[in-house]
C-alpha cells in the first residue's frame, strides 16, 4: 500500500437522489477519547492530516463532500424472515472519496446516533462492540479477506444499558471505510415498493461506480459481478475459519466486501456446526453453512433484478454458483497455504486433501496453516496421522520456500483470534482500562499480514 495519496472527494451517492436516503444529524457525545486511528488507510485516502476528532467524532463535513450525513434506506431478510422496518438505524454514510487505486470508497459510521430507522434503539455502539470490530477487520484484512476497514474508534463517555453484556457499559462511535454500503437489502426495499425505475437506477450506479463497468451493461452483468464477488467472499470466510454470525441480506454488500461485525468468531477447528451467535439456535449461519447462506441471499437479489431483466439468465447464473464457489475455495485455501496454483484437477485434489486433514482436528486451523505454510511438511513426528501424511504426499514437488521468508514463520505460535483471547483483551480494558493487550494484538496481526504477503 502506497502512502500520502491526495484527498479526492467524490460524493456519487447524490446521483441516486432522495428516494434512497434520509439526511440526518450526528449525535453529540460528551467525550472524545481516541482508541484506534487507522493511519495507514488514512494516508491511502488522503486523510492522514485530517482532524480526527472534528471529522470522526463530531462528524463535521469533509471538504467538498457530503454536506450532511445520509441514513440509507433498505429492507432485508433477517434469519430468512423479511423485515421492512429496518435501515441505517445507528449509522450513516458520512463521506465518499477515491483511494490511491481510484476506487470509490465510503466512510460510514456505527453508533453515531438515532435515525428514522432506529425504532426503539438508542443509536449507540458499546465500546466492546467497537473493539471487537477493530479486531475482526484487522484479522480478516491480514488474512487477505475482502473486508471493510475500521477507520476510527472513539470512546464517547456515555453509559449504555444492554441485555447481552454487563451494564452499564462504555460507549463508542466507529467509522468504517468500505467499498460501498450498497447492500442486497437496498434492492429488496425497492422491489417491495415496486420501484422498478429505481432498481434500474441503482443497478446503473453499482455498475459504474462500484465495478467500473458501463452503466448500460444491465442487470445480468451486475448479477454476474456480484455472484463472483460473493463466491470469493464465502470461500475466504471458510479458508480463514471465520464465522460472520449474521449473514442477513442487509449485511451482504453488492461489492462482495465483508462488513458489519457483531457476534463474529473464528472457529478453532474445522467444525461445520460451529456458530458465532448465541441466538442462531438452528445453526443457519454456522461455519459450514455460510456458502449456502450467501447463495440464498444471492437468490433474493436475483428476484429483485428479475423485475427489470429476463429471469431465465439470472436463474442460470444462480445455478452455476456452486461450481464458482468451489473454484474460489480452492484458490483461497492454496493462497493461505502459500502454494501457487498449478492446474484445476491437481489444485482441487490438494484442496480436498487439505480439508480432510483439517477435519481431523489434529491441530487448530491456524496451527495447520502456520506449520504447513509454503507446502512444507513439518514431519511425521509433528503430524503422524494418515490425513496429514496424505497431505504431505499430495504436496510433494509443490513447496514454495519464499512463502516462509518472513521471520513470523519462525515464531512458536501462530497469530490467532479465538474467543478466549478476544474476551481477555476486553477484560483488560473493562477492568483496568489497560489497552496494551489490544494494541499488542493489532501490531501482531499486522505483522502476520506482512508475512502473508511476503511471498
Amino acid at each position: 500500500m502506497a502512502s500520502r495519496q491526495p484527498y479526492r472527494p467524490d460524493p456519487k451517492i447524490l446521483e441516486l437522489g432522495p428516494d434512497f436516503y434520509d439526511p440526518v444529524e450526528a449525535a453529540q457525545f460528551p467525550r472524545a477519547i481516541p482508541r484506534f486511528l487507522n493511519h495507514r488507510w488514512a494516508d491511502w485516502v488522503g486523510l492522514g492530516k485530517a482532524g480526527w476528532e472534528a471529522h470522526f467524532h463530531r462528524f463535521e463535513p469533509l471538504p467538498g463532500n457530503l454536506p450532511q450525513p445520509l441514513a440509507l434506506r433498505y429492507h432485508g431478510h433477517q434469519f430468512r424472515t423479511y423485515n421492512p422496518e429496518i435501515g441505517d438505524g445507528r449509522g450513516f454514510l458520512f463521506a465518499q472519496l477515491r483511494d490511491g487505486a481510484g476506487r470509490l470508497l465510503d466512510l460510514g459510521t456505527k453508533g453515531s446516533g438515532q435515525t428514522p430507522y432506529s425504532r426503539f434503539g438508542d443509536g449507540r455502539l458499546t465500546l466492546k462492540g467497537g473493539v471487537r470490530e477493530v479486531l475482526a477487520t484487522e484479522m480478516l484484512e491480514a488474512l487477505g479477506v475482502n473486508t471493510s476497514k475500521t477507520f476510527a474508534l472513539f470512546e464517547t463517555g456515555e453509559e449504555l444499558v444492554r441485555g447481552d453484556e454487563p451494564s452499564p457499559t462504555r460507549s463508542s462511535v466507529l467509522t468504517r471505510l468500505s467499498h460501498g454500503h450498497i447492500r442486497i437489502g437496498m434492492f429488496q426495499r425497492l422491489a417491495f415498493f415496486g420501484e422498478t425505475d429505481n432498481i434500474t437506477k441503482l443497478t446503473r450506479y453499482c455498475l459504474e461506480h462500484l465495478y467500473g463497468e458501463p452503466a448500460e451493461s444491465g442487470p445480468h452483468s451486475l448479477f454476474e459481478l456480484v455472484a463472483a464477488a460473493a463466491a470469493k467472499l464465502a470461500a475466504n470466510y471458510v479458508a480463514s475459519g471465520f464465522v460472520h454470525g449474521v449473514l442477513n441480506t442487509d449485511n451482504i454488500a453488492i461489492t462482495g466486501e465483508s462488513f458489519d461485525y457483531g457476534p463474529w468468531r473464528f472457529t478453532p477447528h474445522w467444525d461445520d456446526a460451529f456458530t458465532a451467535a448465541y441466538f442462531d439456535e438452528t445453526g443457519l449461519y454456522a461455519f459450514g453453512r455460510q456458502p449456502e447462506a450467501i447463495h440464498w441471499n444471492l437468490a433474493q437479489l436475483a428476484g429483485c433484478l428479475a423485475m427489470v431483466a429476463e429471469a431465465p439468465p439470472l436463474a442460470d447464473q444462480l445455478r452455476g454458483w456452486g461450481e464458482r464457489f468451489e473454484a474460489a475455495l480452492t484458490e483461497a485455501l492454496l493462497a493461505r497455504l502459500g502454494v501457487r496454483t498449478r492446474n484445476g484437477e491437481e489444485d482441487r485434489a490438494l484442496a480436498s486433501t487439505l480439508i480432510a486433514a483439517l477435519r481431523s482436528r489434529d491441530a487448530t486451523i491456524d496451527r495447520v496453516f502456520f506449520d504447513w505454510r509454503g507446502g512444507r511438511d513439518p514431519g511425521p513426528e509433528a503430524y503422524p496421522t494418515e490425513p496429514f501424511r496424505a497431505l504431505a504426499a499430495t504436496l510433494e514437488g509443490r513447496a514454495t520456500p519464499r512463502a516462509r521468508k518472513h521471520d513470523y514463520w519462525e515464531d512458536d505460535l501462530p497469530c490467532s483470534m479465538h474467543i478466549e483471547e478476544v474476551e481477555g483483551i476486553w477484560t483488560a480494558i473493562a477492568e483496568r482500562d489497560d489497552w496494551s493487550p489490544f494494541e499488542a494484538k493489532v501490531a501482531a496481526i499486522r505483522r502476520m499480514g506482512v508475512a502473508m504477503r511476503a511471498a
